[in-house]
């Protein structure tokens, strides 16, 4: 695998240094390795949207001095090598395991003034779970910048699955969506211990853990990409895009996927990276879920 992370932060400087009108131009060539790998995904259209990215319609002076941050904190290089870290482990773990031959890695600022990105994500967020393509966004402070190399190795996790496993937008449950949380972040947690996991996947202990589990297990063959958001997200990220609530918190699929994960990891001795490819229904029996199939 080769693996790409593209030099965003000279391409963000050009564009926040561009009239407004030449900005999307500037972004949609930043943005070209990735949107070429995603297809149909309008990543510049996106912005339509709250999507937790730098805006590139007005001014803001926080954006520059957060840039130049980032560089002296050596994001770009730390993604780098946590990547090749992270790739070494899956593919000693699954020799021969199916990937994309090139990953291209974009990099974004964040927005911040975005609540969602700061407040319920800790300042960073990813995509990944298109083979070839890895998408991180961050606002730089203590915690995004300590963490987001390791959110790019989650990522890359995503990345690999889904070049062995299929997504099927209208067929993909509730089970795989939280499988896929869940193993992602047990693989940072083998790569680099519990201090490099994400706050998602520690948002709930205790009995509110307990009720998330219940509910997201009862739900475990609810279909469709449109249905998924509340069970991965929670309630307030789904109605934020426009999809109904369940009834679960922030981040509810992330601790829950976890929890099963380690009890799939506990009864079959294995680890995350060399589950990276299992089908999620064999990952859930081992786990003691009920699935219908």
């Amino acid at each position: 695998m080769k693996i790409i992370v593209h030099d965003t932060a000279s391409a963000m400087l050009d564009l926040l240094r561009r009239p407004p009108e030449e900005r999307p131009d500037a972004l949609r060539d930043m943005l070209s390795p990735i949107q070429k790998v995603m297809g149909d995904i309008d990543l510049v259209g996106m912005r339509d949207h709250p999507d937790g990215c730098f805006r590139i319609d007005r001014e803001d002076p926080r954006y520059l001095p957060a840039l130049r941050r980032m560089r002296q904190e050596r994001v770009w290089e730390r993604v780098e090598d946590s990547l090749a870290a992270a790739w070494e482990r899956i593919d000693a773990a699954v020799p021969g395991i199916g990937h994309a031959e090139t990953v291209h890695v974009v990099v974004e600022l964040g927005n911040p003034d975005d609540d969602h990105l700061t407040r319920r994500s800790g300042g960073y967020a990813g995509m990944g779970g298109i083979p070839g393509a890895i998408h991180l966004v961050i606002w730089p402070t203590e915690t995004s910048l300590r963490l987001i190399g390791h959110a790019a190795a989650h990522e890359l996790h995503h990345n690999v699955r889904y070049a062995n496993v299929v997504w099927d937008p209208v067929s993909v449950t509730v089970g795989e969506h939280v499988v896929a949380e869940g193993l992602a972040e047990a693989f940072v947690r083998e790569l680099a211990g519990d201090q490099a996991m994400g706050p998602w996947s520690k948002s709930l202990t205790g009995a509110e853990l307990d009720r998330a589990h219940e509910k997201i297990t009862a739900d475990i063959d609810v279909a469709g990409m449109q249905n998924l958001t509340a069970y991965v997200l929670g309630d307030a990220t789904a109605q934020r895009m426009g999809q109904p609530p369940v009834g679960l918190p922030d981040f509810a699929g992330y601790s829950v996927g976890l929890r099963i994960v380690d009890a799939h990891l506990a009864a079959s001795g294995l680890t995350a990276s060399q589950s990276t490819a299992l089908p999620a229904r064999e990952i859930l029996r081992n786990a003691g879920v009920q699935t219908s199939s």
